[in-house]
């Protein structure tokens, strides 16, 4: 094992993971493949990241050694509890943010310290730069179309310093064609596009079999002066920008202002009303710097949810446990819970936070 560096692989059963577990190996990388089962459904079934038959297949396919780790408890109580909790109370999460630091990561280096293994890989699409702080940082991948980094804002520098991303300057054209070439047997699997362990229905009804009784009743659509337009389904159902299925007819086109998990109730505005020029952000971690310190102003370009353009914004440290970001022209429906990201010029994660309220 002289000069060889072994490296955990997370492989979810996908084709981007068997390709990064590929990619290692022909690069001499003694690879050990893992599988974290992190959710089981009543019926048996598991999620969409832990498909262990499909992970065992591609391991045995690359002659590589595999483990399947229970890691059910910690997704519990890191992701599926704060998720259901999350929409009780009226915002929007984003589990995998959660699931990538207290999870895969967490338990990854875990292992690979076990094994004395140097590092742990993923099949995300996207960089790991070191600064010229001397910080780690992730970067957008060359893939824009597949750039994962709004969903690792929150792993530590330990965690970045023992990352390998084989991906980053690849397509995904381009990692099924390797696959393709490679064999393996995974290489025309779909990708997944949803929240893994919500595998029937919708979040709504996942919540609904997962809320213990706590669930919130139907109650009212009010407008911004609080006068009753109709009725809800109930709070769980509805996020803030959210035009479809809400069964009002107003004259005009209807929008989720806010969400009002105290009353029970859902604030109705038109278009124009979910348009926000600020943000408070908790929960902040930081990559590319260690901190924004009282009166600095930092220059960023902010990402409101995963699909959403980065928009130019001034960062403010508001509190001890809150950043302020002020964006150059309004952006549409920032929603509590959803992450807000901050990217640099060069399109490397300065840090991100928990969108709280906007005012």
């Amino acid at each position: 094992m002289t000069g060889i560096s072994r490296v955990v692989v997370g492989l979810s059963g996908g084709v981007d993971s068997a390709v990064a577990a590929y990619l290692l190996k022909q690069q001499g990388y003694q690879v050990i493949g893992v599988t974290l089962r992190t959710w089981e459904a009543e019926s048996g079934a598991y999620s969409r990241c832990c498909e262990i038959s499909d992970a065992r297949r591609v391991a045995a396919q690359l002659e590589i050694p595999f483990y399947n780790i229970n890691s059910l408890p910690e997704f519990r109580e890191h992701v599926t509890g704060p998720f259901v909790e999350a929409y009780i109370k009226g915002m929007t999460p984003n589990p995998c943010v959660a699931c990538n630091r207290y999870i895969k990561w967490e338990r990854l280096l875990a292992f690979a310290d076990d094994i004395n293994a140097e590092y742990v890989a993923t099949g995300h699409y996207a960089r790991i730069e070191k600064t010229e702080s001397g910080r780690y940082t992730v970067k957008q991948a060359a893939s824009s179309a597949k750039d994962q980094t709004y969903m690792l804002y929150q792993l530590t520098q330990e965690q970045l310093a023992r990352t390998l991303m084989p991906l980053s300057e690849l397509t995904k054209e381009e990692v099924r064609k390797i696959a393709e070439e490679a064999g393996l047997a995974v290489a025309g699997k779909k990708d997944s596009q949803e929240i893994c362990f919500v595998l029937d229905g919708g979040y709504a009804e996942y919540i609904d079999a997962y809320a213990e009784g706590k669930l919130p009743p139907p109650g009212n659509f009010v407008d911004e002066d609080g006068k009753v337009l109709g009725r809800h389904k109930g709070i769980v159902h509805y996020t803030v920008g959210q035009r479809k299925r809400l069964g009002l007819a107003l004259g005009y086109p209807a929008y989720v202002k806010r969400i009002d998990a105290e009353n029970n109730t859902v604030v109705i505005g038109d278009l124009g009303s979910v348009y926000e020029s600020r943000i408070l952000c908790r929960e902040v971690c930081f990559m590319s710097i260690e901190d924004i310190k009282p009166g600095e102003k930092v220059r960023a370009f902010v990402k409101i949810r995963y699909h959403h353009a980065a928009a130019p914004a001034v960062l403010e440290r508001v509190d001890d446990n809150t950043i302020s970001a002020k964006f150059d022209e309004p952006v549409k429906a920032p929603a509590p819970g959803q992450s807000a990201v901050f990217y640099d010029s060069k399109n490397r994660v300065i840090g991100g936070g928990i969108i709280q309220q906007y005012r």
